[in-house]
């Protein structure tokens, strides 16, 4: 037993001024102890300001409130400049930091009741959010139900409220509740707290380790540690109850919440927080990739909750969105019930599973198809909004599974093969899928990699192959089970259809949600720009658009190529799709365009009088150069070619086409601006607006429409995203454009409206660069530099602070470079003649780094970065 003290002055980050101590009666005894809080209130008063609500901390373990810290400093002085004023009171609890040591078991209903005990004693009132991290989580919770009168709303860091009875907790706990380590590696030697604070991403400085270890320098301040870990509620653990209770009571909540996690959490891992989501479907959810179980260090966490409680506290006070009218449309599977009895081909696989000839799936054999799986699904626990990740290569297979999970409301998870194992295993987990269908090499990825979700397999498997990948079932026998073709009711047009996840070009990949309507209103702005629909052939290099190849009423087919790799896909594959389904439309990824056009020797004269039916060709997600544009044209001589600006977030925003480029090319720089990639006109109903930027670079500019102002470009359509998965704060600052009751996206990428209304992209906002002359986009400089005979490709990049960034172009050059290197003075001074900005260096490389989806795209954060080391003396490694 010990008294409470005030921690020691001189602590990393800590204002002491903030600390207090309190003494509390203790519920059900005679005895009161003394906690050590943090709390911001007598700085509230001295600021003149009224509290609007109480931000309740509780720690977990084995931290204390000075994991809180940030918070009470950020919450301060936003009061003091003029924002809201909220009092932020950080607990100790009792036996932990610096609040008495009690000498007693406290179960987790007792540190339920002490945390009542405290707020009764400081006579708390009303608003309050609790905000609860690790065992901190649980009882903060427990606290919010039991003051539903009190409570406003509920946030939550990494934590947990169920432990399922089939799954072992994680293995560190298991590790330490082992009875010959638990009270060694807790109590009698500093080892759990250490390897709690070796969980920040990145590593925690010294003075904040220090901090942390304050108020546990003895074993005989650590009991409560160890007390955390002995208290975990395995089955018939005393404790075990009252887990149960809170964990049933937050499903009860319908309060606003919020959910910040750190994914690279060894304890929390993802799935608790999917069980939190399941528990709180209305929760506000942020991923923060990267970071971990300590996510209070790993981020900006403080900011964060600010940001969340100035848009949703108080909920009532807050004017709902003016409803955005929409027409009402089909769904996505309208032909597949107009077109059953066809004989039509719906969709042909060029390489079916079984090495045969093309295989030709006909409407109705499609349409019964997508009955049975839909009702086979269902016999197999599929249920409307369960989240399914769909590992199956493009294939008539995909396509009957992707539309009997729409049928049946379940939610596609859709990320592209092109991410890499490592990219496919963070989206897949990230989305923390019910269900997984994939084919042999998808599944044997999940098995390894522990992706989560029950595994549905494409093809049967020998006994021994299926049990090892965690096979449930197979297509196979969900067909057989869903003979009854048993359908449930349709999903409305306003529930979520799938998660598409983005390249990951320029950062992790973003799972972007589509609700139905909104992915009918892309099939409705492809089917009117480009005259696609029913006796439509369509060939679709890019798996997006041959999965709505169906929704369109089109046959539709992927080329026989690699999707991992689709700058693989030949001239000669390409005319062979076109053939097999009477094309009359083409898409190509920017990636495959390219080798197309270098392979087009290859073709037959058979090939050519295919390719010569093609009325309209597309390669979007990239730009594509004039001159590659017009090589690939000139092998479909009969078609409109078009090059499409989009995302994932919005996949048709403006059109060009071959010779409205040629045209803007053709005019003079006082109608069009200074450079960058002209990308058309809106399309349909889309709009397009800018942001301007500021002298830093920011677009914080009032979005507009006026010519040759350069800023953030925001879209606006039918067709844009719902929302991202599980990144709040992602998706607010894609909404930040303050034009009220209607649905506008920030795409990130910047550029200008010429004098003819004309779109002219100039690269990607991360990507500017603020130099002593003022702020300059890539793209403008790097065609200049592109000009020059020698150079084949090039990226402009910004090496130095802030405000004063020097300009770097690095290229690639014609021959290619055989290493890393300055450029020779001659190439030198060619670029600088022509870059049109200052150029303090031009380095060579052999080779740019691109993403795989687009092979264009190129990451130029982490090209300056690359540049930085170089110029500074680095090796000279290749980026």
């Amino acid at each position: 037993m010990a008294p409470a003290e005030l921690p020691p002055d001189g602590l990393d980050g800590l204002d002491p001024s903030f600390s207090r101590l309190v003494r509390v009666p203790e519920a059900g005894a005679s005895v009161s102890r003394d906690w050590h809080l943090l709390d911001n209130a007598d700085r509230l008063v001295e600021l003149g300001v009224t509290p609007v609500g109480t931000i309740l901390c509780v720690h977990g373990n084995p931290t204390w409130s000075y994991l809180w810290r940030r918070l009470v400093d950020a919450a301060t002085t936003a009061a003091a400049n003029g924002g809201a004023a909220w009092r932020v009171i950080a607990v100790d609890q009792l036996d932990m930091g610096f609040s008495e040591r009690t000498g007693t078991l406290r179960p987790l209903a007792r540190r339920v009741a002490d945390l009542g005990s405290l707020t009764d004693t400081l006579g708390l009132d009303g608003p309050v959010i609790t905000l609860g991290h690790d065992w901190g989580g649980v009882v903060s919770l427990g606290w919010a139900l039991d003051h539903p009168d009190l409570l406003a709303g509920v946030l939550l860091l990494n934590t947990a409220v169920h432990q399922p009875e089939n799954r072992p907790i994680p293995a560190p706990l298991r590790l330490a509740l082992r009875p010959a380590l638990l009270g060694r590696s807790t109590v009698s030697t500093p080892a759990f707290l250490e390897t709690t604070l070796a969980l920040a991403h990145p590593p925690l400085p010294a003075a904040v380790k220090d901090g942390y270890r304050a108020p546990y320098r003895g074993s005989d301040r650590r009991a409560g540690i160890g007390g955390f870990v002995a208290d975990i509620p395995l089955d018939g653990h005393q404790s075990r109850a009252e887990l149960d209770r809170i964990a049933d009571g937050v499903t009860t909540l319908r309060v606003p919440a919020l959910l910040l996690w750190g994914p690279r959490d060894p304890i929390f891992s993802d799935r608790y927080l999917d069980d939190l989501i399941d528990r709180m479907p209305h929760a506000d959810v942020h991923r923060f990739e990267g970071a971990g179980h300590l996510l209070a260090e790993d981020v900006d966490y403080a900011s964060a909750i600010l940001t969340w409680l100035d848009d949703t506290i108080p909920a009532d006070e807050t004017l709902p969105s003016a409803p955005i009218d929409e027409p009402v449309r089909d769904p996505l599977w309208h032909y597949l019930d107009v077109l059953r009895d066809s004989s039509d081909a719906a969709v042909i696989d060029m390489v079916p599973s079984n090495g045969a000839a093309p295989r030709v799936v006909s409407w109705r054999l499609l349409s019964r198809r997508v009955r049975q799986l839909a009702s086979g699904l269902q016999h197999a626990g599929v249920r409307k909004g369960d989240q399914v990740s769909l590992l199956i290569p493009p294939s008539a297979d995909l396509v009957a599974v992707l539309y009997a999970c729409l049928r049946i409301g379940a939610i596609v998870v859709v990320a592209d093969a092109g991410l890499g194992l490592t990219g496919l295993t963070r989206a897949v987990r990230g989305a923390c899928p019910d269900h997984v269908i994939g084919a042999a090499p998808g599944l044997a990825a999940a098995r390894v990699l522990g992706w989560p979700g029950q595994k549905i397999s494409t093809v049967g498997f020998p006994t021994p192959v299926r049990r090892a990948l965690g096979v449930s079932h197979t297509l196979a026998e969900l067909i057989t089970r869903g003979a009854d073709e048993r359908m449930p009711s349709p999903p409305s047009p306003e529930d979520t259809a799938a998660i598409l996840f983005t390249s990951g070009s320029t950062g992790p990949a973003k799972g972007v949600v589509y609700t139905h309507a909104q992915l009918s209103a892309v099939r409705d702005a492809l089917s009117a720009q480009y005259g696609v629909g029913v006796g439509t052939g369509l060939v679709a290099g890019f798996a997006p658009f041959a999965l709505l190849g169906p929704a369109l009423g089109a046959r539709s087919v992927t080329p026989d190529m690699d999707v991992t790799s689709p700058k693989t896909l030949t001239a000669s594959a390409v005319a062979a799709a076109v053939a097999a389904v009477d094309a009359t439309v083409v898409f190509l990824s920017p990636a495959a365009v390219a080798n197309v056009v270098a392979t087009a020797g290859a073709l037959t004269a058979d090939d050519h009088r295919a390719l010569a039916g093609v009325e309209q060709f597309l390669s979007a997600g990239a730009p594509v150069s004039e001159p590659l544009l017009s090589a690939i044209a000139a092998l479909m001589p009969g078609a409109t070619a078009h090059t499409p600006y989009g995302m994932t977030e919005g996949l048709l925003m403006t059109d060009i086409t071959l010779d409205g480029i040629r045209e803007a090319a053709a005019a003079p720089a006082t109608e069009t601006g200074a450079g960058g990639v002209c990308v058309g006109t809106p399309a349909g109903p889309s709009r397009v607006r800018i942001s301007p930027l500021d002298a830093a670079g920011a677009a914080t500019g009032e979005p507009t429409e006026d010519a040759i102002v350069t800023g953030e470009i925001l879209v606006s359509a039918p067709h844009v995203e719902d929302h991202y998965d599980r990144l709040w704060l992602t998706h607010r600052a894609s909404r930040r454009v303050g034009i009220p009751g209607e649905r506008w996206h920030r795409t990130g990428d910047v550029g200008h409206l010429d004098r003819a209304g004309r779109l002219w992209v100039e690269g990607r906002m991360p990507h500017i660069l603020t130099t002593p002359d003022g702020v300059v986009t890539p793209v403008g400089p790097e065609q200049r530099i592109e000009s020059v005979d020698t150079v084949s490709r090039a990226a402009v990049v910004g090496v130095g602070p802030a405000g004063v960034q020097q300009v770097v172009a690095v290229v690639e050059t014609r021959p290619a470079a055989r290493r890393v290197g300055l450029a020779g003075p001659e190439l030198a001074a060619d670029i600088r003649a022509v870059a049109g900005v200052p150029v303090a260096a031009v380095l060579v490389v052999p080779h740019l780094p691109t993403d795989i989806r687009h092979n264009s795209k190129i990451n130029r954060s982490a090209l300056a970065g690359w540049a930085s080391g170089i110029l500074a003396g680095g090796r000279r490694t290749a980026p």
